[in-house]
């Protein structure tokens, strides 16, 4: 693979940790996460706009509001901005890096306190 090697979250580093290389990642990172943002941005702006021109044409309590007409662009953008969300910040969003081995870390922690020695 030349100059890159694979780590086990399967993304690619470069093997030679050059300040320029690593900028550019950090860089395209960054860009990343902005799009990500962005991208919630829009999606709470038109979904508030359609919510309230809705609302706004029927009462609230109207069963035109609550039909699935007026939910199924929030619904289904919704499941493509979490999908987004996880392939910008991974999938250890819940679990973070290293989670395992710092419970397990803890698990012997507390073993070793109640241990009666």
């Amino acid at each position: 693979m030349g100059r890159f090697r694979k780590r086990m979250d399967d993304s690619y580093q470069p093997e030679d940790n050059s300040s320029d290389e690593r900028y550019n990642l950090a860089y395209k990172r960054v860009k990343r996460i902005k799009g990500f943002y962005i991208h919630a941005l829009v999606y709470v702006l038109v979904n508030a706009f359609i919510l309230l021109s809705i609302s706004n044409s029927s009462r609230v309590g109207d069963a035109v509001f609550w039909e699935w007409q007026t939910w199924n662009t929030v619904f289904f953008w919704g499941i493509g901005l979490v999908a987004h969300g996880l392939s910008v910040f991974g999938k250890n969003i819940f679990f973070g890096t290293n989670w395992e081995e710092k419970k397990i870390q803890q698990f012997m922690d507390k073993d070793k306190e109640n241990k009666w020695e």
